[in-house]
């Protein structure tokens, strides 16, 4: 009896240990999945948590950027699990500096650093929108009528190389004046814009090629006039004035945090276009915070007629500011294949119902 029992028992105790056996395989399969399910969410739609390092302009030019810091629509768009570090500069160089050097992951710049920073990572950016078209003057003295009144002048630019300065340079080679530098006939003086302004002001330079809002200041503030508003050299009047550029291997590992950042820029952009006025208090707050200096809501509210803010980076005006880098010396090759991606930005425009646009 004794044998018996304990073969009952054995018997008994086997089906119990393979019950537990099988719900502990089971639990561990669904633990395992669980796993994958979730790195699988965090990688695609930010479930994880993640820093973007931004960076931007107190420009007039950079105001989508602007609004969307302000009203928190950025922050809003790219969730709790986002961390947004903002950084701000005030010239293409040091922005794209940042970028190469890995202190900022994506940034609001003009075309032609945009550009330089692509050849400098050999493809290591992909410019994702657009951000303004327009907003870039050249504007003189009174008594200035056309090019050749420039000869013997000095005209100021922000930046050597950077985008308004490669416009100036061109301008005046088509109009048959050239750098002094150069055995020619007109000098160009790289400088902030705040000094030019002032370099303006007291008669040290005869003029500027500038964005907004600093050309409406020159007007306003240092009596000067519009000789050439830029957008009258493009077809239809677009060109590319602000773009958004991101390192690859961040805009690789991050697609849902720059889809969503696309998302927040389309948003500001709407603002825009919706309550003008809140747009332009907004952009003069975050610029008075940067800077400590207010700019007149009139300064802005004229700078905003100017520009058109659009999520289109016109890409063939990008492919001519190259062509005319590369012809003035500051580039070795225009080749820009691969430094658009689109394909998050017309998700977005396709999800507005709006038009795909083309690199």
């Amino acid at each position: 009896m004794l044998t018996r029992s304990r073969h009952n028992s054995r018997r008994r105790t086997l089906p119990i240990a393979l019950a537990v056996t099988l719900a502990l395989a089971l639990l561990l399969a669904a633990c395992g999945s669980s796993s994958k399910s979730s790195a699988s969410a965090g990688s695609g739609d930010g479930s994880s948590s993640t820093t973007l390092r931004l960076g931007y302009f107190p420009n007039v030019t950079h105001a989508p950027a602007i609004i969307g810091v302000q009203n928190g629509t950025f922050a809003s768009k790219l969730g709790s699990n986002v961390k947004l570090e903002l950084k701000t500069f005030n010239s293409g160089t040091e922005a794209t500096t940042a970028l190469i050097s890995g202190a900022i992951d994506a940034s609001f710049v003009g075309p032609n650093p945009a550009i330089n920073a692509y050849q400098k990572t050999k493809g290591g950016i992909r410019i994702v929108a657009g951000t303004a078209s327009g907003g870039a003057f050249l504007v003189v003295k009174q008594g200035i009528t056309s090019a050749a009144d420039l000869k013997g002048k000095k005209v100021a630019t922000p930046q050597l190389g950077n985008t308004q300065d490669v416009a100036l340079r061109t301008w005046l080679n088509d109009n048959g004046l050239h750098e002094t530098k150069d055995g020619g006939d007109v000098t160009i003086v790289p400088e902030d814009n705040s000094v030019t302004l002032t370099a303006f002001e007291s008669g040290a330079i005869d003029g500027a090629w500038v964005p907004e809002p600093w050309a409406t200041r020159l007007v306003t503030e240092g009596g000067g006039k519009v000789l050439v508003d830029e957008k009258t050299l493009w077809p239809g009047g677009r060109f590319v004035t602000t773009v958004l550029m991101v390192k690859k291997s961040y805009l690789d590992a991050h697609q849902d945090v720059i889809e969503n950042l696309i998302r927040g820029l389309s948003d500001s952009i709407d603002l825009i276009k919706s309550n003008p006025t809140q747009a332009q208090q907004l952009t003069g707050q975050g610029i008075d915070q940067v800077t400590g200096k207010p700019l007149k809501d009139s300064i802005i509210k004229s700078s905003f007629e100017h520009i058109t803010f659009t999520l289109d980076p016109i890409a063939t005006s990008l492919q001519k500011d190259a062509d005319n880098a590369k012809t003035l010396g500051f580039l070795d090759s225009s080749d820009l294949s691969g430094i658009f991606d689109l394909s998050l930005l017309n998700k977005v425009l396709h999800e507005n119902g709006q038009p795909a646009v083309s690199s």
